[in-house]
């Protein structure tokens, strides 16, 4: 099932009608910096496929043209916070999935509530209570250690930690954990780029996220200032007491 959504999400035609420029088109969850990016993975939009799939997978249409097996109806709940490219977003992956038999239900959350850290309320991310979920996460520093630590089994979110834990798809796999503690100790800098590389392959391999673009910070500057030195790390703003106008 995972593997026919992932050949379901259309990224060029959501990067072309929604992001445009600013959405770069990927198959990996961790692409910066580049000496972490993988080279082992594809991404590919395939409905044949992924009717071939769902067909072996036991999923038969009915007179509707949905799928059903065991007279369950495939039927998934696909949530969001509102938010236009979102919804865009959305309506893009309901219409290849319903090609495939998948009956896709959209639902749109306040963003206040959907990113909320309220563990009293079901409809916020960490709780996860729907069959798919999207939204976009920054990496906040350029050493990927925290940004990867959100698929290891001791992070995974839960009642007992109020859903404030960073694991919300909730995935456990013994050798990605090994593969994160290996990279704790790692001191070379290329064999700990390997490891990230192995914790990304893994993560994609078994459909634990549908990476779709990887969206781009913007910032217009005027051609008349001088040393603005602009970082994907931190503030545009960072150096701002060094910028001068020239005349």
């Amino acid at each position: 099932m995972r593997q026919a959504l992932n050949l379901l999400v259309d990224r060029a035609s959501i990067q072309e009608h929604v992001y445009g420029r600013t959405g770069i088109i990927t198959a990996n969850y961790l692409n910066r910096p580049p000496r972490f990016a993988s080279k082992n993975t594809r991404w590919e939009f395939n409905i044949d496929k992924a009717n071939q799939l769902l067909d072996a997978a036991g999923w038969n249409r009915g007179l509707d043209g949905m799928r059903a097996k065991d007279r369950k109806k495939l039927r998934l709940i696909y949530q969001t916070s509102i938010n236009a490219p979102r919804q865009k977003t959305q309506a893009i992956v309901k219409q290849a999935c319903a090609k495939a038999g998948i009956d896709i239900e959209i639902k749109s959350i306040v963003a206040s509530v959907f990113f909320s850290s309220d563990p009293a309320n079901p409809d916020t991310s960490s709780h996860f209570y729907s069959d798919i979920q999207m939204y976009a996460i920054q990496m906040p520093a350029p050493d990927p250690r925290l940004f990867m630590r959100q698929f290891t089994s001791w992070a995974v979110a839960a009642k007992a930690n109020k859903w404030q834990e960073r694991n919300i798809t909730r995935w456990r796999n013994e050798e990605y954990d090994r593969t994160f503690l290996a990279a704790e100790s790692e001191l070379d800098p290329v064999k700990r780029a390997a490891l990230f590389i192995k914790m990304n392959d893994l993560v994609i391999q078994n459909v634990v996220v549908i990476p779709v673009v990887l969206r781009s910070q913007v910032a217009a500057v005027s051609s008349k200032l001088r040393d603005v030195a602009q970082s994907g790390w931190d503030s545009d703003f960072w150096n701002l007491p060094y910028w001068y106008r020239e005349a």
